[in-house]
């Protein structure tokens, strides 16, 4: 994973230019007022490769937080900040999304782009949880997105993609395993170089599809109340052939 990332830092963005993050962050403040009782002003954005949620966000005038576990990613998130001028308004922190540590509460927690099917140990996305749990003010928010089963069974499936931007090609057969309820990718990367000729990079990535029932009861257990399920940004109930669930859940606790 750490190879595949330092590989992709580069092109990253440009292989995701379809995100739309300013209407994921327009359903972030939705969120925000409709569940949340009093001001959000600080997130954390856990997972955040590099940083354009952190940013759409931090435009918008919230005190950022950044944890992802790639170095290389963080490098470009820090140079977006920069050339932003939001520079004093985003901490960006190198930690493992499961075993993090703030240097004090938030209000809201956001994890963007199925970050949490790449946790694929069950006893480590409890862990994260946790952590999110301990760092979230009471009653604070943690957002987050899961590829649906129906994506993992038809959409990736053993099918094969190739993403091509300028500069770079993306290449990735799937195999998904239903009985593990387990998706691996194996990804080949080839980005041109400054003489023209191209390197190739081959990594392996791993996906679990998680279903809602074992969310919620993972949530449960760490102290978080599973509050909305949305099919898309409108809110919408999810239908059978929706691909994500957008996922808003409470921290309980006591307030101090």
């Amino acid at each position: 994973m750490d190879k595949l990332y330092a590989a992709l830092a580069p092109f990253y963005d440009a292989l995701n230019r379809d995100v739309d993050y300013h209407t994921w962050a327009d359903f972030a403040e939705k969120c925000f007022s409709a569940y949340f009782p009093g001001k959000v002003d600080a997130v954390l954005d856990l997972a955040c490769g590099t940083g354009s949620m952190t940013l759409e966000l931090g435009r918008r005038g919230y005190d950022m937080i950044g944890v992802d576990a790639s170095p290389d990613m963080l490098a470009i998130a820090c140079e977006r900040a920069e050339e932003a001028g939001l520079a004093d308004r985003i901490l960006y922190l190198c930690q493992d999304m499961c075993e993090f540590e703030l240097y004090g509460t938030v209000e809201a927690v956001v994890c963007c782009l199925d970050a949490v099917n790449h946790i694929t140990d069950r006893a480590a996305l409890s862990r994260c949880f946790h952590w999110v749990h301990n760092y979230l003010v009471p009653g604070g928010l943690f957002l987050f997105d899961v590829n649906t089963p129906y994506k993992f069974e038809h959409i990736y499936g053993d099918h094969a993609y190739v993403l091509e931007e300028d500069g770079v090609l993306c290449a990735w057969q799937n195999a998904y395993r239903p009985s593990a309820r387990v998706c691996d990718f194996y990804i080949s990367l080839f980005a041109e170089e400054e003489d023209g000729r191209y390197t190739r990079q081959d990594a392996h990535q791993r996906e679990r599809m998680y279903t809602l029932t074992s969310l919620r009861r993972l949530l449960t257990e760490n102290g978080l109340e599973l509050v909305s399920v949305c099919g898309n940004f409108d809110f919408e109930e999810p239908r059978n052939d929706c691909e994500r669930y957008y996922i808003v859940a409470r921290a309980i606790k006591e307030t101090t």
